[in-house]
């Protein structure tokens, strides 16, 4: 363990230069004390190490000496394979550029570090995208992903959700994120840093001018900040909402994770009938109504009343259009026919809903 820390401390001072006491302490995670007793371990060994005083001092390595220490852990060799991704590098335009370098890492390895590198990738894999979900084709990403490391504006023609439809924007290319199988460019547009999907781009030239980075700028931190703020704007309502139990569960796996947790999160104890009253923020009426509906008669909303006017009237052209006579097809209402029966009880619970809870009309009869 110890000469694992001398190494990396060796190394910091390598790739830095000066460094406090304190600074190498926090990068090492030890205190100031295992510094001192560990610079000076690297000074008997015969490594060049020497303090500065002052103010601006600190330790560093006597200028010219460079360590050809190369030794990896088994550990490390392996993470080194798995941070290996192939489909994501090619669509960045460099899946022959990581195959090359992992045949030079596995070709300077040990052959035994080599053969666990190889070992993991038969054993890992990363597949991007989520389910049931075809990739997004995104034929500028290569040479947005050239502009970001290059630093170069761009000028973009991108197709809008909104109106108007198709913008044309000049940007600052920070970065590209790949978030559930879907390429987002994070850029600064008149000096507002915003995301954008690469696959909306549909015109990309890469400017002769430099982009302007800000100083300090952290992609991740950046991402974090910009999908939370995302969120918070997309979810602008909340339904009250009384479920099953069972249904509850189900919203895991029918909801967006937001509308989801905060289900869970906000619901009540469950009656004698097992039902439960939560709070879930929806975007829209409409929105509201579709997810709604994934559960069947298993949900009643209660507020808004828009969003239970629309899921009830819903409701009730779904039951014109499967009438319990035994028709061979379902059809829509005509012109006569008489009004779909409201469900009375003792009917038969609606397919997929525990115990007797209650016809989707019944549910939702005004």
């Amino acid at each position: 363990m110890r000469a694992s820390r001398l190494v990396s401390l060796l190394l910091l001072l390598q790739a830095r230069g000066r460094m406090t006491a304190g600074e190498l302490a926090d990068a090492l995670e030890v205190s100031v004390r295992t510094v001192y007793r560990d610079v000076e371990s690297l000074g008997a060994a015969g490594v060049p190490v020497y303090a500065e005083r002052g103010p601006a001092g600190g330790y560093r390595l006597l200028d010219g000496y460079r360590t050809r220490l190369t030794g990896l852990t088994a550990g490390e060799a392996e993470a080194l394979f798995l941070a290996g991704m192939p489909g994501p590098a090619a669509e960045l335009g460099l899946g022959s550029v990581l195959a090359t370098a992992e045949l030079k890492l596995r070709a300077a390895l040990p052959a035994d570090l080599a053969d666990r590198g190889a070992r993991l990738r038969q054993r890992f894999h990363l597949d991007a995208p989520s389910w049931f979900r075809e990739p997004e084709p995104t034929p500028h990403l290569a040479a947005l992903a050239a502009a970001v490391w290059e630093d170069r504006r761009v000028q973009v023609r991108y197709r809008r959700w909104k109106a108007p439809r198709e913008v044309t924007r000049t940007l600052d290319p920070f970065g590209v994120v790949l978030k559930a199988g879907r390429w987002y460019l994070v850029a600064a547009a008149s000096g507002q840093v915003r995301t954008y999907r690469v696959a909306a781009i549909l015109d990309l030239a890469v400017l002769d001018e430099p982009a302007e980075r800000p100083t300090g700028f952290d992609l991740a931190e950046s991402w974090q900040e910009l999908a939370a703020r995302y969120e918070r704007s997309v979810y602008r309502a909340e339904a009250r909402v009384r479920m099953t139990v069972a249904a509850l569960a189900q919203t895991t796996y029918l909801f967006p994770p937001a509308m989801s947790r905060a289900a869970q999160e906000n619901a009540g104890a469950p009656d004698a009938a097992g039902w439960v009253t939560t709070t879930v923020p929806i975007e829209s009426v409409r929105h509201g109504c579709v997810e709604m509906l994934k559960l069947g008669a298993q949900v009643e909303v209660l507020t808004p009343t828009e969003l239970r006017e629309l899921v009830a009237s819903t409701a009730h052209a779904l039951a014109a259009l499967y009438p319990p006579s035994g028709d061979a097809l379902p059809r829509g209402p005509r012109a006569g026919d008489a009004p779909a029966r409201e469900s009375k009880a003792g009917d038969a619970p609606m397919a997929g809903t525990p115990g007797r809870a209650p016809a989707i009309e019944a549910v939702f009869r005004r």
